[in-house]
């Protein structure tokens, strides 16, 4: 028998095959994180103690676990961040990365226990594992592992290499790139080194040049020295105002006071003698005298 109603009979069947066809719904489990103030937390005991911080982002095992109110901090791995309270718009990243950080803006830690015991420093940047580890002072960039280890209260220091500035505690506005240069320095001031172990034994020498492997690397307390070149002026210690330009110039200089010389192993031999200048490849090679 014909139906008499086939319009009907199809809208029928469309609503039955709607009405079992499974509902629709969100992703399930649902992702974490949609915290009031738009915080995201992952982890456990991650944003533990959130008290009206806004825009935070904790992603480890007790990440920022005691910021309250701190804000558009982001922390990535175990305890990273840890002790954070009020500071704001900080970025750490690697286990124990800012761990002790409470009131400190601005920083940015990238590596497993960067930054780690920084309480209330400003505006640093470190890249490497434990660079700047024990910093609590604010504008100092340091990149390679180790690199301005026991900084303290040293602000407007750059390194770049492993080790670098590892000594470093007060010292200010120094500049160093490659590894282990300025390894010693301590409380010396506006120095800077460019090239692997240069015035690597340097502590409170200060306004120091060294450009180039090993130059002024033996200086400890000498001040106002410039050297360019391999091993230029490489056993100065105390010696004060001496420029060196050439490889191994001046480098057997230990105390003497404002010589100039310009020339591959110019000076070479000069321990005490003062008041020099030579200029050329070997001048004044055996020299030792005080003019």
């Amino acid at each position: 028998m014909k139906n008499p109603h086939p319009i009907f009979t199809t809208i029928l069947l469309v609503l039955v095959c709607f009405t079992l066809a499974p509902a629709a719904r969100a992703v399930d489990p649902p992702p974490d994180g949609g915290y009031p103030n738009d915080n995201t937390a992952e982890g456990d005991f991650a944003l533990q103690h959130l008290n009206g911080g806004f825009q935070n982002a904790a992603f480890g095992t007790s990440a920022l676990y005691y910021n309250t109110v701190g804000s558009n901090n982001t922390a990535t791995g175990n305890d990273s961040l840890h002790r954070n309270s009020t500071g704001n718009d900080n970025t750490a990243t690697g286990a124990y990365s800012l761990l002790n950080n409470t009131t400190g803006f601005e920083n940015t830690a990238t590596g497993a226990s960067s930054l780690a015991r920084n309480t209330t420093g400003n505006d640093n940047t470190a890249t490497g594992f434990k660079a700047l580890f024990n910093n609590s002072a604010s504008y100092n960039t340091a990149f390679g592992g180790h690199a301005m280890y026991h900084n303290d209260s040293g602000t407007f220091n750059t390194a770049n290499g492993f080790d670098l500035l590892y000594s470093n505690t007060t010292g200010q506005g120094n500049t160093g790139v490659g590894d282990e240069s300025l390894f010693s320095n301590t409380t010396g001031s506006a120095n800077t080194a460019i090239g692997e172990t240069a015035l690597y034994l340097n502590t409170t020498g200060s306004e120091h040049t060294g450009n180039g492997v090993d130059a002024l690397f033996s200086n400890t307390t000498g001040n106002d020295n410039t050297a360019v070149g391999t091993n230029a002026l490489y056993y100065n210690t105390i010696g004060t105002q001496n420029t060196a330009s050439g490889a191994f110039a001046l480098e057997y200089n230990t105390t003497s006071n404002s010589s100039t010389v310009d020339g591959f192993q110019a000076l070479f031999h000069n321990t005490t003698g003062a008041n020099n200048t030579a200029i050329g490849f070997h001048a004044l090679f055996n020299n030792n005298r005080v003019l």
